[in-house]
């Protein structure tokens, strides 16, 4: 059995899961909602301030399901507690990121500023050569982060680029002269 998937989710004190027909599961929290439908295959329950999920056989794809369920929820009952955050940085001369209302304006030694949109439900802040992506929704927030950060990959010569904070770039020596 899925060991992901037999651990119970707690319910935590100020949040409140509904399940409605068809695995519609919403999450109410002191953060947001968050609202999913999950596959009807699974069976997804409330047992005293838990949220359990079974699985009524051992076919490969329910399997696959059960622990991916069990995580989603849990994932959304972070997301309206705590919340989710990424950090991304930017290194390099002339690299550099600013806020104009709902947009990110990014100088990335291209002929032009590049723009992007705050999605709803994700906030963006710039501190110095930081930028923090926040939100309750843990799928947006990551996705987001990844399209800021393929705006320009950090490069292995200089490192030079947009970087996740605890990524590690493995850097490459560069050209040595002639003797």
């Amino acid at each position: 059995m899925s060991r992901i998937g037999r651990l119970p989710v707690a319910i935590p004190d100020g949040v409140t899961v509904t399940i409605a027909e068809k695995n519609q599961v919403t999450v109410k929290g002191p953060k947001g909602t968050l609202e999913k439908t999950f596959s009807p295959e699974l069976t997804i329950e409330e047992k005293d301030g838990h949220v359990v999920v079974t699985r009524p056989n051992d076919l490969k794809r329910v399997k696959a399901l059960h622990g991916l369920t069990r995580s989603l929820i849990n994932n959304m009952v972070i997301g309206v507690t705590k919340g989710y955050e990424k950090t991304l940085e930017i290194n390099g001369v002339g690299y550099r990121a600013a806020k104009q209302g709902q947009k990110l304006v990014l100088t990335l030694g291209f002929s032009h500023p590049v723009e992007m949109q705050d999605p709803e439900g994700v906030e963006t802040k710039v501190d110095g050569n930081k930028i923090v992506i926040s939100g309750i929704d843990k799928e947006k927030v990551g996705q987001f982060a990844a399209e800021i950060r393929d705006k320009k990959k950090p490069e292995p010569y200089k490192g030079k680029g947009i970087k996740y904070s605890d990524e590690v770039i493995r850097r490459k020596v560069g050209k040595t002269g002639k003797k």
